[in-house]
């Protein structure tokens, strides 16, 4: 392919000699600092530029977004090297993305951008009706960040747009945790998502991540097959996600375990809002949680733990497998003989076989055997790159016990 002239305007990013190329040939989005030519013109490029990404002869490969600070510092934005990374641009992916939500859901709420699953790596937007929730975890997205508002303005409507700046993925690009509001307001009260039967509320300013997990939607609903006339527990429950889908399924009770007053209130909402009575919460610890309901007899139908992330890195992965492995080993003896358990994980670095045999070897280890009758992943709205295992982060194992 000839090179367009106009990309003669960009700075060029030159990958090593002898550095294998067919992968980004293929289409994996990601070049490691250690695999460019960061030579003194190079680091000298403003974190988030746009550039041209070139094999060790020059050839263009694709254009690109750099960041001189992050181990990722090539992200590959579009491999036709007659695009232009401009507004006109976002709203294209943001159509596509739009169109895709809109076939799977009938009411808007969702993930409507995931990240390199939609061609917009590092950026996530999670929209609840008229308000969306940004986070540009990539330098690129940061510094493009009013383009791309006004694209997902004109393609959703949307009044309100915010910034959530927390998360780690924002420190490993050298970026800020300033979050505010880019457009419109922020709502002054959490947001009622109709998910699953249930009513969830979202504080989308002072909650976690972007207020509420929709990648779990799917999970729920499979899991809420085994709630009707059942007593549940919901570990790590956040604003009451397997629970209130549970009691939406007909369960008899839930109690819904987490560590933060602020989630469990607002998991208090949700049961209220949709008028479920059997509903209980409990604060604490979950593994001293799990200990105490053990000690107290307590006996379940359904058990879900669906904790944060254990093994957010390859550095954490072996203490990570061994808190998942503890998790099921506590939490198994509190399923009654036929009940259901479900294990989650949204560690990338844990992955699917060997999240699995922690979670056997835990439920070994209780002296409980189970069979495995469904493995869940992220919902659709969160689509994964082929290419890139961090996009199939969310594993969710059913067992009956």
């Amino acid at each position: 392919m000839t090179a367009p002239s106009f990309i003669s305007d960009l700075p060029s990013v030159r990958m090593k000699p002898k550095t294998d190329v067919r992968a980004v040939r293929h289409g994996f989005p990601w070049v490691y600092a250690n695999q460019l030519v960061l030579d003194r013109r190079t680091k000298k490029l403003p974190a988030g530029s746009i550039v041209v990404l070139e094999d060790e002869a020059r050839t263009p490969l694709a254009l690109a977004a750099f960041n001189p600070a992050s181990r990722i510092a090539i992200r590959v934005l579009d491999r036709d090297l007659n695009g232009t990374i401009d507004r006109d641009w976002f709203v294209a992916r943001v159509r596509k993305a739009l169109a895709l939500r809109e076939r799977l859901y009938d009411a808007p709420f969702y993930r409507l951008i995931h990240a390199e699953g939609d061609g917009l790596p590092g950026f996530v937007v999670d929209r609840f009706g008229g308000t969306l929730v940004v986070q540009p975890n990539a330098a690129w997205a940061d510094a493009l960040l009013d383009p791309l508002t006004e694209a997902l303005a004109e393609v959703t409507g949307a009044a309100n747009i915010l910034k959530n700046a927390e998360g780690r993925a924002r420190g490993l690009e050298g970026l800020d945790n300033e979050s505010g509001v880019l457009r419109g307001v922020a709502p002054d009260a959490p947001v009622p998502v109709p998910m699953n039967g249930a009513t969830y509320m979202a504080d989308l300013t002072g909650g976690q991540k972007t207020g509420l997990f929709f990648d779990q939607r799917d999970n729920q609903r499979f899991a809420a097959q085994f709630a009707r006339d059942a007593d549940v527990l919901d570990v790590f429950c956040h604003v009451g996600g397997f629970g209130l889908a549970a009691l939406a399924a007909g369960a008899r009770s839930a109690l819904c375990v987490d560590g933060s007053a602020p989630a469990l209130e607002l998991a208090t909402a949700g049961a209220q809002a949709a008028g479920f009575t059997a509903f209980d919460t409990r604060r604490g610890d979950a593994f001293d949680t799990l200990a105490a309901l053990q000690g107290e007899g307590a006996q379940f139908d359904l058990v879900i733990c669906d904790p944060p992330a254990f093994a957010p890195n390859k550095q954490a992965l072996d203490a990570g497998l061994r808190a998942y492995e503890r998790v099921a080993r506590i939490a198994a003896p509190l399923v009654r003989e036929g009940g259901t358990m479900v294990l989650c994980s949204c560690s990338h670095a844990a992955d699917l076989t060997r999240f699995h045999q922690a979670c056997t070897r835990g439920i070994g280890r209780a002296g409980r055997q189970g069979a495995l009758i469904h493995t869940g992943f992220a919902g659709p709205d969160h689509p994964q790159h082929p290419m890139l295992a961090e996009t199939g982060y969310l594993k969710a194992l059913v067992f009956a016990l």
